[in-house]
């Protein structure tokens, strides 16, 4: 809905039309509009899937492909559906390819390279380093914005609530009126909670997650951008992508699956140049991103706090996201093969 605006601004002045499809929202206005005819389609996945399969979308004549959040649009999750939708446009040779993220793991880059030829990597942001051949260099490996003032606290269970009041306390009072506070759960179900548990606290909150209906998403992030409600609970669902200027503080209530997911939440501050805050709850049934975590506050410039430190520095290496440490090595798996066997030979 952010991009759709964005083009409409533009578009109007080229005169370019665009359609903005998404699910959760009935599907006959979308398909009248793809019926009189669109130069742009803004979509997610699923919904699109479903209109090309209803015969309302037709891609072969795209000559723009643009994956927003690119390492999220393959994952396992949706990798299926957009190699659908690809599959439905014209092929690689005759199309511009654009993807965009702010997090670029290599076994994703290694999936991409199948839907461009010869593509050029441009990074914003990144520090040029001298190589060993004293050359500059980029050095392209996850980092998080500095801008954002990063504190972690390692923190029991029953510690955390407590702590949350606190903060929330401290940034409330006193706040100027557009500051607003981005709270991050990591599952459906705990999100709901908090929302629950800090209405009763007499925070004026709203929640986004995976169990409420797009209209009840959408009037939640309506009165949390205009101030109405400055405090927001979410899952990773507004990890990406959520683009509000004004967001002063980020508390990682739950810490996230992926590191990735960590570098994505607490870029919801600190954006167009402003400074930002986050906050982050790391619990000890989180050791195995500790190493992680350090790498990426280090390479912000941020203390990295000695209780963290306890935890060690490893490492671990990614796991392919079906098989585990059993994946192959190259991070995708051959296709499968057919073996028909004659019946003599049984």
């Amino acid at each position: 809905m952010q991009s759709q605006k964005v083009i409409e601004e533009f578009g109007q002045v080229v005169g370019l039309t665009s359609v903005c499809i998404f699910g959760g929202v009935p599907k006959p206005a979308q398909k009248d509009v793809l019926r009189k005819g669109v130069d742009c389609v803004v979509c997610t996945p699923g919904r699109l899937k479903d209109l090309i399969n209803e015969g309302c979308c037709k891609l072969n004549q795209i000559r723009h492909l643009v994956l927003d959040e690119g390492d999220r649009m393959l994952d396992m999750g949706f990798e299926e559906d957009v190699r659908y939708i690809i599959s439905q446009c014209p092929s690689k040779e005759t199309r511009q390819t654009a993807m965009f993220s702010a997090t670029w793991p290599a076994v994703i880059q290694q999936l991409a390279m199948e839907f461009m030829v010869d593509p050029v990597c441009i990074y914003v942001g990144f520090e040029s380093i001298v190589g060993s051949n004293g050359e500059n260099a980029i050095d392209d490996s996850l980092s998080a914005n500095k801008r954002v003032a990063q504190t972690v606290e390692v923190i029991e269970d029953r510690a955390r609530e407590p702590r949350l009041r606190e903060l929330l306390n401290k940034y409330t009072k006193g706040k100027r009126k557009n500051d607003r506070i981005l709270v991050f759960a990591l599952y459906k179900k705990e999100a709901a909670r908090l929302e629950g548990t800090l209405n009763r606290w007499g925070f004026s909150c709203a929640s986004i997650h995976g169990d409420k209906s797009q209209d009840a998403r959408n009037r939640a992030l309506a009165e949390f951008k205009d101030g109405s409600c400055p405090i927001l609970v979410a899952t990773d669902v507004a990890a990406r992508g959520l683009d509000i200027p004004d967001v002063e503080v980020v508390l990682n209530y739950t810490f996230p699956l992926t590191i990735e997911d960590y570098v994505h939440r607490i870029g919801r501050t600190g954006r167009a140049g402003k400074s930002g805050i986050s906050y982050t709850f790391f619990q000890p049934g989180d050791k195995s991103h500790a190493g992680e975590l350090q790498q990426v506050m280090r390479q912000a410039g941020q203390a990295v706090p000695d209780e963290l430190m306890k935890f060690g520095s490893t490492i671990k290496k990614k796991e392919h996201k079906l098989y585990g440490n059993f994946g192959p090595k190259g991070g995708t798996m051959k296709k499968a093969v057919k073996i028909t066997f004659d019946s003599d030979e049984e």
